[in-house]
């Protein structure tokens, strides 16, 4: 019995020590229940989430360099990159894969229908944007996709 618990637990470990995706350190307020469904949500998808909760995101935005014209109630980074707002996890993954040299991704505002801002029955189009170094954005998702 004692042999095969341990060769279960050496055939296992591996699986379990598996290195998962990037690690997301997110700055949003105690009391903002929508960020924690993010957080959730990046979770769901595989992410490492780590929380440190704020009473003034805007100082963690400008301190990571994010335009405060892109703001939402939430930011993170990511992989060198910051991510403003409740942008999928799907667009998270796509921005790491493809590396560009950009700031990051945003979505500003809080659209309903965008991960942690989930309103049954609703599919309000928004856009994920891409932030260059400079602050600018182009589009870089809509949703909901077609």
């Amino acid at each position: 019995m004692t042999l095969l618990a341990a060769g279960l637990s050496v055939s296992v470990a591996p699986a379990l020590a598996a290195p998962g995706l990037a690690r997301v350190d997110v700055f949003k307020s105690p009391t903002c229940g929508c960020c924690g469904a993010w957080v959730d949500h990046l979770r769901a998808a595989g992410f490492d989430v780590h929380v440190t909760e704020v009473n003034d995101t805007a100082t963690a935005r400008q301190r990571l360099g994010m335009p405060e014209a892109y703001a939402s109630c939430h930011t993170a980074t990511v992989g060198g990159y910051v991510i403003e707002g409740h942008v999928p996890a799907a667009e998270v993954k796509r921005l790491l894969a493809a590396r560009p040299a950009m700031r990051g991704l945003a979505v500003p505002g809080m659209p309903p229908s965008s991960p942690g801002m989930d309103v049954p029955g609703r599919r309000d189009p928004y856009a994920v944007l891409l932030i260059d170094r400079l602050g600018r954005s182009s589009v870089y998702a809509h949703y909901p996709k077609s």
